[in-house]
Parts: C-alpha cells; structure tokens; sequence
C-alpha cells in the first residue's frame, strides 16, 4: 500500500475539503458526459425552484459532514450487495462467470463481472464462489466509510439466489 494523499476524485466524484467540511460534486463526470454525447454546447435551461431556497426546517444550523451526506443520498448509509454466478458458461473452458453489485444509501457504488479462475463442480461452488467475492467487496466499502467517518449503522446485507449457496455460508 501507499498513501496517495488526500482523497481528490472517487468513482466520477470530486471530493473538496475546507474548514466547512467535505464537498462532493459530479461536474467533471457530467461534463465528461456532455461531451461524449455531443450536448457540451447547449444551454442551460432556467430551474423551478429559487436559489437558496430552504429544503426543511432547521437548515440555518451549521450540519456535520454525516448530515450532509444524508441529505445528499436522502436516507441512511445502508451497505447491500447482490451476487450470482452461472455454471460452467463457458463453452471452451466450463468455467463459471459470477458477478456482484453493491449499493450504499441505496445507490449502485461498485459492480464487476468475471470469468472465475477454476472449474466449479457444481452450480452451488459457483455461487458460493461469487458471494465469496461479494463479501469482501462489502467488507473494504465497510471499511472505507468507516475510515471516511460514516460507520454503516445497519449490518450489511448481502443477497443471493442459491438457497443451498446461503445454507453452506450459515453453517462454521
């Protein structure tokens, strides 16, 4: 490991500190989109609502970064991953495939896909394979908001559709 300095840019979010707190803005993102799609030179139409307008009842006080970010994501910093896997999709090899997504504050965060390194014997070694990729992924987003001062409140949850995947991951 090395210590790359302070957090600049994270999954297309800018990140900017000040004695206020921690900023975060997607301009670079949509500006990277807006030119891919050829819409960088359009105009920007006026919004419905005034500038500065009061979403709630007690904004004037100073919010902490949590709060902040909660209103961002508009609920809590719920953890939840979902994994599946095929079995022996691979016509040349008969290796699985699995894959898992997560979401935090019910926003997709992370995903990945991949051909597994070994033949599984069965559809169940193929599942248990990807929710085993899964877990780990959890488990470094737990670790970094951790680290980030937004300790998930709630156990992580992580989804699978192989009961006997889930069964073999209850029993030590």
């Amino acid at each position: 490991m090395k210590d790359l300095g302070d957090l600049k840019y994270f999954l297309g979010i800018e990140v900017a500190r000040s004695v206020k707190g921690i900023f975060m803005s997607q301009r670079k993102y949509v500006l990277d989109l807006l030119a891919e799609t050829g819409l960088l030179g359009c105009k920007p139409a006026d919004t419905l609502i005034e500038m500065n307008h009061k979403l709630c009842e007690g904004m004037d006080q100073e919010p902490t970064n949590k709060e902040q970010y909660q209103r961002l994501v508009g609920r809590d910093l719920e953890v939840v991953g979902y994994t599946d896997a095929d079995w022996a999709g691979s016509i040349t090899d008969r290796r699985s495939t699995s894959g898992y997504f997560t979401f935090v504050g019910g926003n997709l965060v992370t995903w990945w896909s991949k051909k597994q390194n070994v033949v599984s014997r069965s559809g169940v070694e193929a599942e248990y394979r990807g929710m085993a990729h899964g877990v780990c992924e959890l488990q470094w987003i737990r670790r970094l908001l951790t680290e980030l001062g937004f300790k998930p409140e709630k156990p992580i949850e992580l989804h699978c559709d192989n009961k006997s995947a889930i069964d073999i991951a209850h029993n030590p």
